[in-house]
């Protein structure tokens, strides 16, 4: 029970810090900035979901649209790195 309390402080005071932290980058960033962050971070998301889906993909149908999935996404995350 107390492994359950510590996670859970633990897991707030992560919480509190990503607060902090987007609360600080949204005063000193420009809302194009930070559109342009919450999207390269939507498509990383996406990315690692794919990622995952793929390794546990059984039918080859659907491996191969993950795989197209997963470059298509890689592409849109480069233009970033590049832009």
């Amino acid at each position: 029970m107390a492994r359950g309390w510590e996670s859970k402080s633990v897991e707030a005071q992560i919480d509190e810090a990503g607060y902090r932290r987007s609360a600080v980058l949204e005063k000193t960033t420009p809302p194009e900035k930070l559109e342009l962050i919450r999207k390269r971070e939507t498509i990383a998301l996406s990315r690692t979901r794919v990622i995952r889906e793929l390794q546990t993909a059984q039918n080859p149908r659907y491996k191969a649209v993950l795989s197209k999935a997963l470059a298509d996404l890689e592409a849109q995350l480069s233009t970033f790195a590049a832009g």
